[in-house]
């Protein structure tokens, strides 16, 4: 009986593995043809940035603060002071020592920056200025923003050490991976759409190099990460099928703001809908990752704590684990899109505009859908990857723990494990120290499925037993 089971599992266990395995295959050949075919061209024609201002970096040496002038009104350019942003409108001139350009080293004056959303400077502060030599009125020079590249680099070089720091080598190759994702994005997927590749298509082929590589880089060539690997492909599949089904009964065109609207005009070849779908894709590849990655993870650690388990009951626990993630990870998609409209959310909710016509709104409308469609292609992902990892995890019963599935001890056919139990052949017995047998080896299906240290360890446990010293 236990027999043949073993035979089963395994027999099931392989073909499982070689599906996988043929797809996996395939999947990586196909990609890598496509990508090779969809590589976008070294001469991609960018538009002419004739007109626009050079920029130029320096240091604010000294801000020297005057009173503003009267005015008639707000809105002339010699009203009194008001509200800018939340603080008072100053007035004045700054400072600025100049560390690149033509005129490095020179220092020059120009305005306290005004206006929503302008920078406020004070002595010390790295600054970049726009140098219009043409100007008429005021000074070529004009403060545009501060320079970010040190804190960056810094905060930068703060996540490296503590990715390193916490997972080790583990976290090295999740940096790499990163890169790998990065260089993905800006030398092959964004070229390609630029160059007027089908978004939709580009989308599928990065994320699918994007997930061969990264996922093998971080989480090691195995059994485990290839299921991982095979349940996102699947469900990646699923959610652009899902998206453009969605995005073409909602009538979305992908249209709904001026970074849209712009990018269509300059760049009159790019398909703006099939550039919604592959946002849609990219957006929803990394959450497909980390639940496909634990999906699998846990089909196997259950495998090897429970080896009575068969398929279905593996899938069964594991797929209580996933009901659990996928409700965290549906608040954490809908938080996340939310935080990235907020500005939106709040300046349509102080039009007063009804419900309705706020739901509908393009640029919500677009949001809503990308939550949706993220959402449901997670929940594909929990059974489509629980069940693979199921029907590829291991019979631990007979090679690891060497307990039979009906619960009647260990295999006697195993030789390196000295047996106890009710099993058959030839067994060992160590008295205690008042000379009885010890008691029996209780089963794995007596312990509730998880195996004892004895069970795990039974030759170790013999020679303690047998080196236990009698009282005197």
């Amino acid at each position: 009986m236990s027999d043949r089971y073993v035979q089963q599992g395994e027999a099931s266990s392989r073909s499982a593995v070689r599906v996988a395995v043929f797809v996996l295959v395939t999947a990586g050949l196909l990609s890598i043809a496509a990508m090779a075919w969809l590589w976008p061209s070294k001469d991609l024609e960018r538009p002419d940035p004739g007109g626009q201002p050079t920029v130029v970096t320096g240091t604010v040496t000294k801000v020297i603060l005057e009173p503003c002038p009267e005015g008639p009104g707000p809105d002339s350019p010699d009203a009194p002071p008001q509200p800018d942003g939340g603080r008072m409108r100053q007035c004045g001139t700054v400072r600025v020592t100049l560390t690149s350009g033509a005129d490095r080293g020179e220092q020059i004056e120009t305005d306290i920056p005004s206006g929503p959303g302008a920078p406020t400077v004070q002595a010390g502060d790295a600054v970049k200025l726009i140098y219009t030599p043409d100007a008429i009125g005021g000074t070529a020079y004009q403060i545009q923003d501060h320079q970010r590249d040190l804190p960056l680099w810094l905060l930068g070089g703060l996540f490296a050490v503590a990715v390193i720091a916490f997972g080790r080598w583990r976290g090295i190759t999740s940096l790499v991976g990163l890169a790998v994702t990065f260089a993905v994005l800006l030398l092959f997927i964004v070229p390609a759409i630029l160059e007027g590749q089908q978004p939709l298509l580009v989308a599928i082929v990065g994320s699918a190099v994007i997930m061969l590589t990264v996922l093998y880089l971080t989480h090691g060539f195995n059994i485990s990460t290839s299921v991982a690997v095979v349940g996102t492909l699947v469900s990646l599949v699923l959610t652009g099928m899902m998206a453009a089904l969605a995005t073409s009964a909602t009538r979305l065109t992908g249209v709904a703001s001026e970074e849209t609207a712009y990018l269509n005009v300059v760049y009159g070849q790019v398909d703006m809908r099939g550039l919604l779908l592959a946002g849609i894709l990219i957006g929803c590849l990394g959450v497909l990752d980390d639940v496909t990655v634990t999906q699998a993870a846990t089909v196997t650690e259950l495998a090897r704590a429970n080896p009575d388990f068969r398929v279905w009951q593996l899938y069964e626990a594991a797929t209580r684990v996933g009901r659990s993630h996928i409700a965290s990870v549906v608040n954490t998609i809908v938080l996340a899109y939310a935080g990235a409209s907020l500005p939106l959310l709040v300046l349509i909710a102080a039009g007063s505009q009804p419900l309705g016509q706020t739901l509908t709104n393009p640029l919500i409308a677009q949001e809503i859908v990308r939550a949706v469609v993220g959402t449901l292609g997670l929940v594909a992902a929990v059974p489509v990857t629980t069940m693979l990892a199921a029907l590829t995890a291991r019979p631990y019963s007979e090679r690891h723990l060497g307990e039979h599935p009906d619960g009647r001890g260990f295999d006697p056919a195993t030789p390196e494990r000295e047996h106890t139990g009710s099993g058959s052949g030839s067994e060992e017995h160590h008295p205690d120290q008042n000379g009885a047998d010890p008691a029996p080896t209780p089963s794995i299906r007596e312990t509730g499925g998880f195996p004892t240290l004895t069970q795990r360890f039974p030759r170790s446990a013999a020679r303690g037993r047998a080196a236990w010293p009698k009282q005197q």
